[in-house]
């Protein structure tokens, strides 16, 4: 019998990829190598040229340069040992010490100069540096200038891992076809993307990789642009098989509401039922900021569609929100004496046998209004009568997604929620094929929340303001950028970072961690707990940031802050002061940059998303290329909508000038692009990202 051949596209093509490994790479999303080319860095770690002992600045990474005048002292305590070596030259002295490294006693050299490199903190008046990497002064001085890519990473995947295998598949000098014109890329002054891939992961200096990041970024919008022009297209001629005539069920709903409805949201819902009774299929994207209310209308676009004999469909980005929601909606329709509605709960997560009874009643008509994850648009879920989807920025209802609904009946309508502040003018061209519509004011009820932008000798501080808190009753989000420790990376992790609290705050405050990497039943269990109040602290990643809604959770203190953008905070902060009691929000900054202060500052002075992404925008400029992301769309890898906002102003000229000439993409020079964008097309739908794993 001959052996099984490796797929062409396999990662197990790549030497030292076996089983075990391509899993790991699974999990990251990375199935094939054309994902692993397209695995693009977070950031990149320069190597910066030395400095002497007494110049080391606390909370970065630094490298000192120093002569060892004294031997490692190796101290151990059970199990655990740390290695500790006192650096001194005339600028000053420096704590250096390592974790289970005891052998480091007898390689280090005496009278010898070395290169430490690693995170420094600042302990009770000295600097200490923490488990940093040991070079000779010949050894570091082939590194500085480099620029070595930091990559994301899940459980079992190291940055070490992802590096050797794109060297590897770069040097194995598989050529890509060119897909954008000759033209668009000569008028734009676009590099070949062969160039573009190779510089985006291991540059030659920071020049390169801004030339590289912007020809990515625009095939990035470039594409995405072109499949919002044949949305429009469809949108233009198709009928709208789901007309709606307007109930006063939903006036009821809306009188019977604790608060009473803003302006804004009386106007959105009025263009709604507009669209919703038009004889032009119903596309709309309703744009508010955190906490605007967008939820509510789209509880009152479902029951119409109920009252009018449809069935809708809720889909959202993560489970634990699904939960929330089928919750809330539940609530409503119990309050209203809706009763023959029957909303179900659709999650990945759900048993064979589960799945099975939902999609009867799918099938059926029994249930009108269906609400779960991307499971919603699933091959085996038939729907009865669907007139309405009602889908987030994060699962952008694309083309793909669309003709896979149409082809079980007529295409529905369909909203789109953002809270992401998009300018109206970006917005309009990201989202050309919707109607686009604006929650620019919030609840009356709401009290501004409360914020402050603190160094890490503020913790302790901050602690003791968070005990006081659950001591009047209320609840706590800690959020840290990362999930377990990484050699790589000094950042607070949520393993750790719980640990840390439970010893801080005793067993009389319940601290709990919650990650993408928990399996969906045990993450519902952390957030049904939280929301109960049994759960004081609780210690997550950035799997919190979309809609979750605990309205007796008043205090949130960000670790790192500087890790994230500040759309990405703004959304972090709207988890609190969603109650009455007043909120606040802690920005804990970890790299002690004064860039980094003046840009955090931003969110001290302005709880308005569309301020703080135009402020934020003026301060870094295009041509900062480490910073991290902040649209938090996940329509795109490398692109950031308010940091190339000129670059997607010219792709969205460059495509209507394009699809003039060739409305169709059948002249020879676009056919690789007309193939590239069927393949776009058909990833948006297969690859569709559930966040959970973040």
């Amino acid at each position: 019998m001959s052996a099984k051949k490796t797929a062409p596209d396999s990662l197990r093509n790549l030497k030292g990829i076996g089983q075990k490994t391509e899993e790991a790479f699974h999990r990251a999303g990375i199935m094939n190598l054309r994902d692993l080319i397209r695995y693009y860095p977070r950031e990149y770690d320069s190597f910066e040229e030395p400095v002497p002992v007494g110049r080391c600045v606390a909370d970065i990474k630094n490298a000192v340069v120093a002569k060892v005048t004294s031997r490692p002292v190796v101290r151990t305590f059970g199990k655990k040992s740390i290695t500790i070596l006192n650096l001194q030259d005339e600028t000053g002295t420096l704590q250096v010490n390592w974790f289970h490294m005891p052998f480091l006693r007898n390689t280090i050299k005496i009278g010898v100069y070395y290169v430490f490199r690693g995170p420094v903190i600042a302990k009770g008046g000295r600097k200490i540096m923490e488990h940093p990497q040991l070079y000779t002064r010949e050894e570091y001085m082939k590194l500085t200038g480099q620029m070595l890519p930091i990559y994301p990473l899940t459980a079992g995947l190291t940055n070490n891992m992802v590096r050797k295998a794109v060297t590897q598949l770069l040097e194995m000098q598989r050529t890509e076809e060119e897909i954008l014109p000759d033209t668009v890329r000569e008028e734009e002054g676009l590099c070949e993307i062969n160039f573009a891939r190779s510089q985006i992961h291991f540059p030659e200096n920071s020049e390169n990789l801004l030339i590289a990041r912007n020809r990515l970024a625009f095939e990035e919008f470039f594409l995405f642009l072109l499949g919002v022009e044949r949305l429009r297209a469809i949108n233009d001629t198709t009928e709208n098989h789901f007309p709606m005539r307007e109930v006063w069920e939903t006036e009821d709903v809306i009188a019977s509401l604790p608060y009473k409805l803003t302006g804004a949201q009386q106007a959105v819902w009025g263009e709604i039922e507009k669209d919703l009774a038009s004889k032009r299929l119903m596309n709309r994207l309703v744009q508010g900021d955190v906490g605007s209310g967008k939820t509510i209308l789209a509880f009152l676009a479902m029951i119409m569609a109920y009252e009018n004999g449809f069935q809708s469909a809720l889909m959202v980005p993560t489970e634990v929100l699904a939960v929330q929601h089928y919750q809330a909606f539940t609530e409503l329709l119990e309050k209203n004496g809706i009763t023959d509605l029957c909303p179900v709960l659709l999650r990945g997560s759900c048993t064979a046998k589960e799945k099975r009874e939902i999609y009867e009643q799918i099938s059926s008509g029994k249930t009108r209004a269906i609400i779960g994850t991307h499971a919603l648009i699933q091959e085996k879920v038939e729907y009865e009568k669907l007139g309405l989807v009602i889908t987030d920025e994060q699962h952008r209802f694309g083309v793909k997604q669309r003709e896979a609904l149409a082809g079980k009946g007529y295409p529905p309508n369909v909203l789109v929620m953002s809270a992401t502040p998009i300018p109206r003018t970006l917005a309009m061209i990201l989202y050309g094929d919707l109607d686009i519509s604006i929650l620019n004011d919030m609840p009356a009820h709401r009290l501004p929340i409360k914020n402050c932008v603190v160094n890490t000798s503020y913790r302790d501080t901050a602690y003791r303001f968070m005990r006081k808190e659950v001591e009047a009753g209320h609840q706590v989000y800690v959020i840290c950028p990362m999930v377990e420790p990484n050699e790589e990376l000094s950042c607070e992790n949520v393993t750790e970072y719980a640990q840390k609290l439970k010893n801080v705050f005793g067993s009389e405050i319940a601290v709990e961690a919650l990650h993408g990497q928990m399996r969906p039943k045990e993450k519902q269990e952390i957030m049904d707990a939280f929301a109960r109040g049994e759960i004081k602290i609780l210690v997550s990643t950035t799997v919190i940031e979309v809609g979750v809604n605990v309205p007796n959770a008043t205090v949130m203190m960000i670790e790192n802050a500087e890790r994230f953008g500040l759309a990405q905070l703004h959304q972090l902060r709207g988890r609190v002061g969603r109650g009455d009691a007043q909120s606040y929000c802690i920005f804990m900054q970890g790299d002690g940059k004064k860039e980094t202060s003046e840009r955090l500052d931003i969110l001290n002075h302005s709880n308005d998303g569309f301020y703080i992404a135009e402020e934020d925008l003026k301060l870094r400029g295009p041509g900062d290329l480490f910073g991290v992301r902040q649209s938090g769309i996940a329509l795109f890898q490398i692109a950031d909508i308010y940091r190339d906002k000129d670059l997607l102003r010219r792709a969205g000229t460059a495509v209507k000038d394009l699809l003039e000439l060739d409305p169709d993409l059948e002249l020879p020079q676009n056919r690789a692009l007309a193939k590239a964008l069927q393949e776009y097309l058909s990833c948006q739908n297969d690859d569709i990202e559930d966040i959970n794993n973040i």
